[in-house]
């Protein structure tokens, strides 16, 4: 064999996925649906994953890191962006991530919500104070739901979360 095929693990990304495709974003939150809504979203259960590793003292699996950020990539290849612009855009939605990943929560202690770093992604939430509500709301008890799991169950049981 001359090429050596390398599988990739969508399964975390098809599960953030999923959990940015909650119509409760769209209907309660009155969020947009577009392509960056939904990475942006992506990126927050993401992030809130890595924040709860991180306070159980559990390093997070690279290789799940790694296929998240190639099948992203591939979407975009998938949209019909060339070579440079899926480069320029990786590089922008990395930027993205980690700037989501770093200041999302605003306590050590408990799970807050970051507001500047939100309306500053979801403009449309600018105003709405209840919209934002409904969104602060779905994240801090997604972290609360998520941080009762066993680490081995917290990616695929992520899916069982409703909101009420």
């Amino acid at each position: 064999m001359i090429f050596k095929i390398n599988k990739h693990s969508s399964n975390l990304y098809n599960i953030l996925l999923e959990l940015s495709r909650n119509l409760y974003f769209y209907k309660k939150a009155q969020l947009k649906d577009t392509f960056e809504t939904r990475i942006y979203l992506m990126y927050i259960h993401f992030s809130t994953i890595l924040i709860i590793f991180k306070r159980k003292k559990i390093k997070f699996p690279q290789v799940l890191y790694d296929d998240l950020f190639k099948n992203i990539e591939n979407d975009l290849r998938e949209l019909g962006f060339g070579d440079v612009a899926v480069n320029k855009k990786m590089k922008d939605l990395n930027k993205v991530f980690y700037d989501i990943l770093l200041k999302l929560e605003t306590k050590e202690e408990e799970f807050k919500i970051n507001k500047k770093l939100i309306l500053k992604y979801f403009t449309e939430l600018n105003d709405k104070e209840a919209y934002y509500g409904f969104f602060e709301g779905y994240f801090i008890n997604f972290y609360h739901f998520c941080f009762e799991l066993h680490p081995e169950n917290v990616i695929k049981d992520a899916l069982k979360f409703k909101i009420l």
